[in-house]
């Protein structure tokens, strides 16, 4: 395997996103390109992975650079999973949000048993109000 650049803030399309997530088994509303196209505008990191100059992976959040970071997205192409890039992109995330800031995350269902490896550890204390689409 070629070796992956990471890259911040570098620009990507909302097609080129909704193939990675696609790609990577997240569920994301991919077929709905102009909300993919907010996802994006509105991130305050986003960390991207690439293999060459193909998007494998990519960590999207929003915080406010002080208090707390919500990690909204971590994908990576199916192909490239259980090599490292899934943990790569949150070392990022960490670099660029900074000591102080807390990283927190809903994981889906089927990743539940991955965070933990990647140094997360679960807490009790939240609450949410889901989307309505």
């Amino acid at each position: 395997m070629n070796t992956i650049r990471y890259e911040n803030r570098k620009p990507i399309s909302p097609a080129q996103l909704a193939a990675l997530f696609d790609a990577s088994g997240i569920r994301r509303p991919t077929g709905d390109l102009a909300r993919m196209e907010k996802m994006l505008k509105h991130a305050d990191v986003l960390i991207t992975a690439w293999d060459e100059d193909r998007l494998v992976g990519v960590a999207r959040a929003l915080t406010d650079f002080s208090y707390c970071c919500y990690l909204s997205d971590l994908a990576v192409d199916k192909r490239h999973q259980h090599t490292g890039i899934g943990g790569e992109l949150i070392r990022h995330v960490r670099a660029a949000i900074g000591e102080e800031t807390m990283l927190l995350l809903l994981a889906a269902p089927e990743a539940m048993n991955y965070y933990p490896k990647v140094g997360f550890e679960a807490v009790g204390n939240g609450w949410i109000i889901k989307r309505t689409r």
